[in-house]
C-alpha cells in the first residue's frame, strides 16, 4: 500500500532486513472489524501521531497506568477512513494512536515524555523510513491544560536540538480506530514487525537522536 517504503520485510539474515516497496501485506479487513473508539471507562484520554502507529502503540502499552492503546488515524476530512484510503494521502489523516490512561497512576506529561523519545521530532513529511503526509508527527490536544503542558514540553525538546522541532500541536480532531488486524500488531505478529523495525532502522535512529533516553522508559 505505501508509496515509498512499505511495512512489508523480507528478512534475509538477522541482520540483513530489507523493507519491500509493494503493496500492502495483509488481506483487506472490513471496517466492521475496526475497535470501538469509546475510551475505556474512568480514564483520561491522549492522542498522538508518530509516524508508522504500530511503533507508537507498542512504545505506550505497557506504560504503566496506560489502560488501552489504539492505533487509528486523525487530522484528517474523511469520516471513518480505511488504512488504503489514508495511503492515498488524499484524507488529510495522520497515523495515530489512542492513549486512554488512568491519571492517578500515569501523568500526561510522562506520556509526552514517551511521545518524544519514540518519534524524530526534526523530520520532515514522515518518520524514518516511513515517508509521506500520514506519518507526520502532531500531538492532538483536548483541552487548555494538554495544550499547555504540551507546548511546554516542545520548548524543553526543542532545546536539545540545533534543528527545528516540526511536530504540530494541534486541537484534538476525531479518531478512527484503524482496522483490527493492526491492533496490537507489534506483539501478534512479532516477527514480522520487528523485521520491519529493523529494517526501517528505527531503534537506531532514535539512540541517534535521545542517546540512553531513546524510547522513553528510564522512568
Amino acid at each position: 500500500m505505501r508509496h515509498t517504503v512499505v511495512r512489508r520485510v523480507t528478512a534475509l539474515s538477522a541482520a540483513a532486513v530489507l523493507v519491500a516497496a509493494a503493496g500492502a501485506f495483509l488481506p483487506r479487513v472490513g471496517r466492521a472489524a475496526a475497535p470501538a473508539v469509546t475510551p475505556a471507562a474512568a480514564g483520561d484520554t491522549a492522542v498522538f501521531a508518530g509516524g508508522c502507529f504500530w511503533s507508537m502503540e507498542k512504545a505506550f502499552e505497557h506504560v504503566p497506568g496506560v489502560i488501552e492503546a489504539v492505533s487509528g488515524f486523525s487530522g484528517g476530512t474523511v469520516a471513518n477512513p480505511s488504512y488504503e484510503d489514508v495511503g492515498t494521502r488524499q484524507t488529510g489523516h495522520a497515523e495515530a494512536v489512542r492513549v486512554v490512561f488512568d491519571p492517578t497512576r500515569v501523568s500526561y506529561e510522562r506520556l509526552l515524555d514517551v511521545y518524544w523519545h519514540n518519534t524524530d521530532p526534526i523530520s520532515t513529511n514522515g518518520q524514518f523510513c516511513d515517508h509521506g503526509p500520514q506519518y507526520r508527527t502532531i500531538v492532538f490536544v483536548r483541552g487548555a491544560e494538554q495544550r499547555r503542558l504540551a507546548e511546554a514540553s516542545k520548548v524543553k525538546v526543542q532545546e536539545h536540538f540545533t534543528r527545528p522541532v516540526t511536530t504540530q500541536i494541534q486541537d484534538a480532531a476525531p479518531f478512527y480506530a484503524a482496522e483490527a488486524y493492526h491492533q496490537n500488531f507489534a506483539e501478534t505478529h512479532a516477527a514480522h514487525y520487528n523485521a520491519y523495525r529493523i529494517g526501517c532502522g528505527r531503534d537506531a535512529r532514535l539512540r541517534e537522536l535521545w542517546g540512553d533516553a531513546a524510547g522513553g522508559q528510564q522512568h
